[in-house]
């Protein structure tokens, strides 16, 4: 684990949307408030958090004043985007994938997240 560098990539219908370095689609939970995650356990297994182990960088044209961290449950650094907590979706298994987009599951909606720092709704 390192420190992370958060980017952003464009999709049509969707817009543009923050990414990890390897172009991995980043999500919020609607569950979560700010700054605080309620994504653990089978939660956590299928949406795994974007943990990191150093201070979290932005590519140009993001905000790296949005870019924050948090402790999780299990004493890891989760890193946050405008508050929100950032996740993965484990059937995204290639660069650029956006199967999480706009679904139910764990009890709430997932949405890929803006540079703005709020849920894609699409274009």
């Amino acid at each position: 684990m390192t420190a992370v560098s958060l980017e952003t990539r464009t999709k049509e219908g969707l817009g543009e949307y923050l990414t990890d370095a390897d172009g991995r689609s980043l999500y919020i939970f609607m569950a979560d408030s700010p700054n605080t995650s309620t994504c653990s356990g089978d939660c956590a297994t299928a949406w795994p958090p974007l943990v990191s182990d150093g201070t979290p960088t932005a590519a140009a044209g993001l905000d790296a004043a949005l870019i924050g961290t948090i402790e999780r449950s299990d004493g890891t650094t989760q890193v946050t985007y405008n508050g929100w907590p950032l996740y993965y979706f484990v059937k995204d298994q290639a660069e650029g994938e956006t199967t999480g987009q706009d679904i139910e599951a764990m009890g709430a909606e997932w949405y890929l997240i803006s540079p703005a720092g709020n849920k894609v709704e699409g274009e």
